[in-house]
């Protein structure tokens, strides 16, 4: 096969000629497989021709059913081909990352289709992967039972053995142990506390050997929101330690679901600090014959250190429904962080005399001062309380800082959206009452083309829709001893059984929180312990790696997919997905980024939370009707949806 999937003519622009070949695949191509010829993708094709001729930033904004992950695959392989660089195809989670590289996905509908052998390879987030150091503490734990000990003796031989002539190969993926569930996960998957930079098992670390995987790409590489930028943020720290980036260099980036960035930018770039960790970093200095000066310096920030951990238990507070503390700012505890800064930056300057002696480790220097760079611009922002979110976890002795910034589209502008590079945003919903400029604000995008095309799909005749309320008080409020009752959930857990047995089985419930459906679960077995097995089968996000589940529900016609996280991008066509149960309204979570965004405005509810719960919504809405065979019910619960301006908006979405 040629390097392009058409002749190639280098006399005339590669863009225009690949726009013509992507036409005949949707005008004849596809359609002589068996596929519908669709007027959103021709549509869709020509304005991102558009981007990659001029290398602009596109909002691609289209409905469910117009085909865009094949549009923007086409565009994205071509011009990886036509640069020798791959495309970066970034999905808003790992499920969303399996859906698109599953057997029945896209990426293989076009391999078969169009006959192109497509180089696709995953660079999925390190907490997918496990780590050997966690994995060596956990199995030999005497109350663990074998489960870990089997995972350890099934490695590759090379994790085990230091022979020479070894094949190496990833391995140790989520994917991979698809019957633990998150909590067994959690003890052997990477976290991040792991300090990967000094780890001896780092070159036989499934993680490290993925990523030398990954980077040899040349079409596309797949990977998450959070691992792009965790890519961005750490590219100039990463190269100054003398390592390769996270990702390759590359021609253009897909943002699939690209309403959910912001988010994952802000998760990127917020520093957790932990006492342990900090004093296992600067005590890395005192390993060789160092000068009396930076042993007394490096023993004073360790002080000073536990100080501020000792203020921030006494200056913290617990939040109601979250494992967070939020902090108590006070004139105390902003000096002792300039005492901790202070006492950094004179080992900073220790540091200058001792590299010219040569006492210190080359590399391991490097890391240190990496680290001390990041401590002190985290700390630094603290003497920023308007462009700060911070808040504590954990208790006691083992307490976290958490320091995120609000505003991210400074550096975002400059690192992604200012080069001259293709940048693609892929989602149903990505404008505000037909505008993008909230979403490009948002990010630091100033210039932009755009477009929105509807779904071709016919949803007041495949899609019937009902709501469900709390009761009202004589004057119309919500009855306040019966919402978040045992009496309520049970109640509300009767009748979502009841529309469950209805459908048989084939339903796809979401929750807003893990806390609403680990509670769901409980309040359901304990209702159904005396009574005959369930013709269906119940499925719970958290049992198991969640692609497991995915494909399970698909198989299993009949089964109930239970989740927290696929408001978004689940692809389940067919009788399997014949109704859609929203637990709850989607509001926005109880965390400090929201906290944060309420105190700003001037009325939260209007500006912050219905926007997000409605944009949740139609998201979560939209994973019933996936062709034009599929019809289902959506039966949404909620007693916000008493208050009549709520369920006047949420009716709205309906058709």
């Amino acid at each position: 096969m040629s390097t392009y999937p058409f002749t190639f003519d280098p006399s005339r622009p590669f863009v225009q000629q690949a726009g013509e070949w992507i036409a005949d695949v949707f005008y004849d191509i596809l359609p002589e497989a068996g596929l519908e010829l669709r007027d959103e993708q021709i549509y869709m094709a020509f304005q991102l021709e558009k981007a990659y001729a001029e290398k602009k930033t596109i909002f691609a904004e289209a409905g469910v059913g117009t085909g865009k992950t094949l549009v923007y695959l086409l565009y994205a392989i071509a011009y990886a081909r036509y640069t020798r660089k791959p495309a970066i195809i970034a999905c808003a989670d790992e499920s969303l990352i399996e859906q698109l590289v599953k057997p029945e996905g896209d990426i293989s509908k076009l391999a078969q289709y169009l006959d192109l052998q497509v180089d696709a390879r995953l660079g999925k987030s390190p907490d997918q992967y496990i780590c050997l150091n966690k994995l060596d503490a956990v199995r030999v734990e005497p109350l663990e039972d074998n489960l870990y000990r089997e995972i350890y003796s099934d490695l590759p031989e090379f994790v085990h053995y230091s022979d020479t002539l070894q094949r190496f190969y990833p391995y140790g993926n989520r994917k991979d142990y698809p019957e633990l569930n998150d909590e067994q996960w959690n003890k052997i998957g990477w976290d991040v506390f792991q300090d990967c930079l000094v780890c001896s098992q780092r070159h036989r670390c499934g993680q490290t050997l993925s990523r030398d995987y990954y980077r040899k790409a040349t079409d596309l590489i797949i990977c998450s929101h959070d691992f792009y930028m965790e890519h961005v943020w750490t590219y100039e720290g990463r190269k100054r330690e003398g390592q390769l980036p996270l990702l390759p260099e590359h021609s253009s980036v897909v943002f699939d679901e690209g309403h959910l960035l912001e988010t994952a930018a802000q998760n990127a770039l917020t520093y957790k600090l932990k006492q342990a960790l900090f004093e296992s970093i600067v005590t890395r200095l005192l390993d060789g014959e160092v000068r009396e000066t930076l042993a007394l310096a490096v023993e004073e920030v360790i002080v000073q250190s536990d100080r501020l951990f000792h203020m921030l238990g006494q200056y913290s507070r617990p939040v109601s429904g979250s494992d967070r503390r939020d902090i108590e700012w006070s004139d105390e505890l902003l000096k002792q962080i300039a005492d901790v800064k202070r006492h950094i930056d004179l080992i900073e300057e220790e540091l200058v005399f001792e590299s010219g002696l040569f006492t210190l480790d080359d590399y391991q220097l490097k890391i240190v001062e990496e680290h001390l760079e990041m401590i002190q611009l985290a700390l630094g922002l603290c003497r920023q309380q308007d462009q700060l979110i911070s808040w504590v976890e954990g208790e006691g002795d083992d307490l976290t800082l958490v320091i995120m910034p609000k505003k991210v589209k400074e550096v975002l502008g400059e690192m992604v959206f200012d080069k001259q590079m293709p940048v693609i945003f892929s989602s149903a919903t990505l404008s505000v009452d037909g505008s993008f400029a909230y979403i490009a604000d948002s990010l630091g995008i100033e210039k932009y083309l755009s477009f929105s095309v509807a779904s071709p799909y016919d949803y007041e005749q495949q899609m019937k829709a009902e709501l469900f309320q709390a009761p009202l008080t004589a004057n119309g409020t919500v009855t306040t001893a019966t919402v978040g009752t045992s009496a309520y959930e049970l109640a509300q857990t009767e009748q979502v059984l009841s529309l469950i047995g209805q459908s048989g089985g084939r339903s796809l419930l979401l929750f807003s929180s893990m806390q609403e459906l680990t509670a769901f679960r409980q309040t359901a077995e304990s209702l159904l312990a005396d009574a005959d097995p369930l013709p269906y089968r119940m499925l719970y996000e958290g049992t198991a790696e969640i692609s497991h589940l995915i494909s399970a529900f698909q198989q299993e016609e009949t089964s109930v997919l239970c989740a927290v996280t696929l408001w978004e991008g689940l692809d389940i066509p067919g009788p399997s997905l014949s109704r859609v149960i929203v637990w709850s309204l989607p509001f926005p979570p109880n965390d400090p980024v929201f906290a944060s965004r309420r105190a700003e405005s001037e009325d939260a509810f209007h500006d912050v939370d219905m926007p997000y719960m409605l944009l949740r919504l139609r998201q979560g809405i939209g994973r019933l009707i996936r062709s034009r065979e599929d019809a289902g019910h959506v039966s949404i619960f909620g007693h916000e949806l008493a208050r009549e301006e709520v369920r006047e908006a949420v009716t709205h979405l309906l058709p």
